[in-house]
């Protein structure tokens, strides 16, 4: 029974699928209609089409005015001191946060992100971390730095920050370095051939740390060898009695009341211990072989044994 339906139905949906075009042939106006849904359905597709299209399209970028305007509100919501003078958003970071860089007509420029709380980083700052990382790993990701090209000039803003603080050398180098204990940021200053310092801008202005000061503490200045050490304490000695030392090595011992005490190795293998006041000006000079009482006497210098006292007769 099975094998005599099939025919029959397949006879059945060809006479069904061959009505449709002779329907059209003899009634015009059904074809017409048939062709007007076409046409409808076929534009209303292309109207869904294009409605996506726009749907999908990215917002348009803020126009400059926008983003400076962005800017100066994230400057002062983070009581930063800037008067821009370039504004280039960097895009988004973390949460979809905008991240603004800004120029600034005195200063570091800054990197300005809309978050919650909003923050602000200067680039001098943010261009020392990146020094630092590649430092300890040359491949370290360092993360946003800054773009604008005066905002890469580190150097400048280092400069004038030494000249705040009264540091009077050939500057050669300079970045930020960390922050202090009290959460202020830190910049070193190398000089040319000379003894570098570090300053940091506190409350009351800017303070120095020499860095024969950060090395007597068991730190490291970054932008300062020995040899520039020692050619500064060469100079401090210069007008005293000890004037004929060739310093070959150098260390700040400390201080105290009386002054600051510097001990000095010779070229010529001799030593000596020098006591300054605050002006730097020698006040006394120890030759190692009598300065054993001078904070636990000299350290770079050998000095020879006393020869033994001669047993007494018999």
């Amino acid at each position: 029974m099975f094998t005599r339906f099939v025919p029959a139905a397949v006879a059945a949906l060809s006479l069904v699928f061959g009505t449709v075009p002779a329907l059209a042939q003899e009634n015009p106006a059904v074809a017409a209609r048939t062709q007007e849904a076409v046409t409808n359905a076929a534009q209303q597709r292309q109207e869904r089409q294009q409605r996506q299209n726009r749907n999908s399209r990215a917002p348009a970028a803020p126009t400059p005015e926008q983003n400076k305007a962005a800017a100066d509100a994230l400057i002062a919501a983070t009581n930063s001191t800037c008067q821009t003078t370039e504004v280039v958003l960097r895009g988004q970071i973390g949460e979809g946060q905008n991240a603004y860089e800004v120029a600034c007509a005195t200063g570091p420029g800054l990197v300005l992100i809309g978050s919650t709380p909003p923050q602000a980083v200067d680039c001098i700052a943010l261009f020392g971390q990146a020094d630092m990382a590649r430092a300890a790993d040359p491949d370290a990701d360092v993360g946003l730095q800054c773009q604008i090209e005066g905002n890469k000039d580190v150097l400048k803003v280092i400069k004038q920050y030494a000249a705040e603080a009264g540091v009077n050398c050939t500057i050669d180098a300079g970045s930020a370095v960390g922050k202090s204990e009290a959460d202020g940021l830190v910049y070193e200053i190398g000089c040319t051939g000379v003894d570098g310092v570090r300053i940091e801008k506190a409350a009351s202005g800017w303070t120095k740390t020499s860095c024969f000061q950060i090395a007597s503490a068991g730190g490291t200045c970054r932008y300062t060898t020995p040899a520039e050490q020692s050619a500064t304490l060469k100079g401090w000695l210069a007008p005293s009695a000890a004037s004929a030392c060739d310093v070959s090595e150098s260390r700040l011992m400390g201080a105290n009341a009386n002054g600051s005490f510097y001990e000095a190795k010779c070229a010529a293998g001799n030593g000596l211990i020098a006591r300054f006041n605050t002006e730097m000006a020698v006040q006394q000079i120890y030759p190692c072989e009598t300065a054993q009482l001078i904070g636990g006497g000299c350290k770079l210098t050998v000095v020879p044994a006393a020869p033994a006292a001669a047993a007494p007769a018999q």
